[in-house]
């Protein structure tokens, strides 16, 4: 009997493949169907977009976890980041205003 841990790399391998092999082999407005969706005929798009969107709503949530683990934030060791104080936050507002006036608008 295979150990859970292996199982659970060997899935996660299969997945990967599977995943890698389509987005090969299909265009990005392939069509798909997941069931359970409201809206259940999809693309290939679609479905990246949602995976992606998954991703980074679990590894946020990791992220969180995290910081509450070790009482640290940011995107790397050393990153001080979200440590800055406020008046490192006001002038660095100001000089993105600033560079969004000098810019000027987009729109006529």
């Amino acid at each position: 009997m295979a150990r859970r841990t292996h199982a659970s790399a060997a899935n996660t391998r299969w997945r990967r493949e599977h995943s890698d092999a389509t987005i090969i082999a299909l265009t990005i407005d392939s069509p798909g169907y997941v069931p359970w969706w409201p809206r259940p005929q999809v693309t290939l798009l679609t479905i990246l977009v949602h995976m992606l969107t998954e991703t980074s709503r679990h590894a946020g949530h990791a992220d969180i976890l995290r910081e509450q683990l070790d009482g640290l934030t940011g995107t790397a060791a050393g990153d001080a980041n979200a440590q800055r104080d406020a008046a490192f936050w006001e002038a660095r507002r100001t000089q993105i205003e600033r560079a969004a006036k000098a810019a000027g608008p987009t729109i006529a």
